[in-house]
């Protein structure tokens, strides 16, 4: 079947969700295949296949009408995997960290309670920032999109990702400052 590729971002700001599935019959293969080069496994590529999707659909309504869909969604991909990776690098931190405190016998229960309030409180604070701070911090950190990505995608200036950026771990900064060497921890593998 042959799709009018040229039509997908003005067909997604319609909400025509038809034109999902042409998009996805086009590129579900391709990402899957792309993101198995990298994870070596099934289950976490369909994952990422699934969140490039939901992505798409997402930020429908910020799509240029001449978005390269192959850019776009390859670039969505690629953060998925980076931001996967990110995420079992820092979880692979913590459980070296508590393994070894555990045979050093001087961290225990307290600091892991002080690990899981720190992690809660995170999560608290991401949900008080403005909606687009909260979007933009989101995108950053934790999709891993660069400023420039970010920009582009939202129509504005990589100054105005920039200064949310700025001001969210700014916030985070007052919030959490009371908690000391733990709070530079979980800063150093949550924020940054």
């Amino acid at each position: 079947m042959i799709y009018n590729q040229e039509t997908f971002a003005e067909r997604l700001r319609q909400d025509d969700r038809t034109v999902i599935d042409e998009i996805y019959a086009l590129y579900h293969h391709r990402i899957f295949r792309f993101s198995m080069a990298y994870l070596k496994n099934e289950e976490d590529a369909y994952d990422i296949v699934q969140e490039v999707f939901v992505t798409m659909w997402e930020n429908r309504l910020v799509l240029r009408k001449d978005t390269n869909f192959d850019a776009y969604l390859f670039t969505v991909a690629k953060n998925s995997v980076l931001s996967l990776f990110r995420k079992r690098v820092t979880e692979q931190k913590y459980m070296e960290y508590l393994s070894q405190a555990a045979t050093s016998n001087t961290v225990g229960t307290e600091e892991q309670t002080d690990y899981t309030f720190l992690k809660e409180r995170y999560e608290q604070l991401i949900e008080q920032l403005p909606p687009k701070r909260k979007e933009i911090f989101k995108l950053s950190r934790e999709k891993g999109l660069s400023n420039k990505e970010i920009a582009a995608m939202r129509g504005i200036t990589e100054k105005t990702v920039e200064d949310h950026l700025s001001k969210a771990l700014f916030f985070f900064k007052q919030h959490l400052g009371s908690f000391g060497i733990w709070t530079a921890l979980f800063y150093f593998l949550f924020v940054e």
